[in-house]
Parts: structure tokens; sequence; C-alpha cells
């Protein structure tokens, strides 16, 4: 297992070898215009800057963390279009949360946001303020940034995490004023507003002990004590199935997958062996789409 877990930390330090560290942070912003017909792409690389500054240079939280404790988060913006300023595309924003006596991080948040509009002029400021509404892009970036500071309590801390969600919740209330899409109710049934209202909702209290469940109970157990971690682990899935037997098409528990399947396939392929066979069962009615994945985790 230690093996697994050192492999697996080598592939994410390559990955995010060029972030830039922050307080709390160590974010990469990459911005992707190859679907945008424009000649001069000064513009494009002039907001990736933009945007990893205003992400790694400030402190969002009154919490100490230490280097090994930051939290290692990508933004991958691909523009579709822009003009006169106006920029349309998706978000990829990921994060990883490290655990206890290893140099490994466990992917936490793996998200794709569709609903990507903004204005921005080149050198333009970008001032964070949680009581004002300064910008979509702004409203965007802190947005996401408070759903990964959430994230990351919740798994160290049972039901943690609601400051930061209650303060996501406030700058999309904020952002509802410039009537872009993603941040009402009525603009799909999967986007930021449903994101966070399920994440604040106590009927969706399960998703937040899984995480618990997986991460402290679990992960951070993995290398001193794999096979309790293991079992720890399936009752995290057992906690998020009884979810699903209340609210089957849960937002959720598609939020859960996307960040840990690949994750889940590493750990139960390897090392000491667990009784998997009630848990693989529960995966593939919570995830169907995963099942390509969980028909690789050994019995």
């Amino acid at each position: 297992m230690k093996s697994w877990i050192k492999a697996k930390a080598t592939a994410f330090l390559l990955l995010f070898a060029l972030s830039t560290p922050a307080q709390e942070l160590e974010t990469q912003v990459v911005v992707n215009a190859d679907l945008v017909d424009q000649t001069n792409r000064q513009i494009f690389e002039t907001l990736e800057r933009s945007l990893n500054e205003f992400l790694n240079s400030r402190t969002w939280t009154n919490r100490e963390y230490l280097p090994q404790e930051r939290l290692k988060c990508s933004f991958v913006l691909t523009l579709t279009a822009y003009s006169d300023n106006r920029f349309e595309g998706n978000l990829q924003v990921q994060s990883q949360r490290p655990i206890f006596d290893s140099n490994y991080d466990s992917p936490l948040f793996n998200y794709l946001d569709n609903d990507v509009i903004f204005t921005y002029q080149e050198y333009q400021p970008l001032v964070y303020n949680p009581s004002i509404f300064q910008s979509n892009l702004v409203s965007l970036l802190s947005f996401y940034v408070h759903i990964i500071l959430g994230l990351d309590v919740a798994s160290f801390e049972q039901n943690g995490g609601s400051t930061y969600f209650d303060t996501a919740q406030r700058i999309a209330n904020l952002a509802q004023q410039s009537k872009l899409v993603g941040w009402n109710q009525n603009d799909g049934i999967r986007n930021r507003f449903w994101l966070i209202d399920s994440l604040r909702s106590n009927t969706f209290r399960e998703y937040r002990q899984a995480l618990y469940e997986y991460h402290r109970q679990g992960m951070d157990q993995m290398v001193v004590a794999p096979d309790a971690a293991k079992i720890a682990i399936i009752q995290a899935i057992e906690t998020l199935y009884s979810l699903f037997n209340r609210r089957p098409n849960a937002f959720l528990l598609q939020v859960f997958f996307d960040a840990k399947s690949q994750e889940m396939v590493d750990i139960f392929s390897g090392g000491p062996q667990v009784d998997v066979s009630t848990m693989v069962s529960q995966l593939k009615r919570m995830a169907p789409f995963f099942n390509p994945q969980w028909k690789e985790i050994k019995f």
C-alpha cells in the first residue's frame, strides 16, 4: 500500500509542480483558449496570470496552514467564445487533501462547471469582498475556493465545513443579481445553486458524514492500519448508500464519485484483502456510470 501511495503522490506532485503556494491553497490556474479565434493571444495570458495571482496571493481564512497542509487545487478554464471583453466557456475545478503519515494527496473535489460567463478587461484588478458583488469572475473563483475549504474541513471534522459553505452561499446570493446562468435554481438541476444548496442541507447530511469516514477514519489510517482503513471506507460507502435509498438522484452522489472513483479502484485492487462484495454491489447501483471502474475492484 505504501508503494501505491508514493506512486500516486509522485503523479500529483508533477501535476502541480508549477503551482504558487498561498496560505491555505497551492493553486494552478490554466486558461485554454485554443477554441477561440483570436489573433492577439496576450489577453488570455494576462488573464491566466491574474487568476493565479488572485487565488495564490491572498489569505482566505484565519486558520494557519503548515506547508504540508496546504490544499493542492487546479482551475482549468477552457474558453469557447470571446468578444468585447466577454468570455464564455467551462471551468474544471479540482482539489486534493493531504493524507496523514504520507506524501499522498487524496482527490476531494472534481467538478466541471459548464456555465461560465464573465467580463474582464486586460489588467483589470480582481478584488474579493465577501459583502459586495464585484464581478462574475471574482464570484466564480471565490465561490469554489470556499467550496474547497469547506470540503477539506468536512473531511477532518464530523459535519464540518459549515462556515465556508455559508460564505459560498452568500457569494452565490450576491451573484444572483448578475442574472448570469448558474447561480439560480431555474438554471438547471446541477449547477452552483444546487451544489451549495445540497452541501448546506440537512437532507444530504450523509455526504459530509461519508467524507469524514472516508478520509479521517479511512485514508488517514491507511499507512498504519490498512485493513481498518479499508473497512472505514466501506462504511463511508454504506453511509452514502443510505442517502441513495432516500434520494437516488442526489447531486452530491455524482460529486463524490467524480472525485473518488479511480482512487477507490486503486485502494481495493491491492494491499490487504477485505470483503468488498456488498460495497461493489452498492457502487454499481449508486454510480452505474463508473461500472467499468467498479469491475476492476478485486473480491
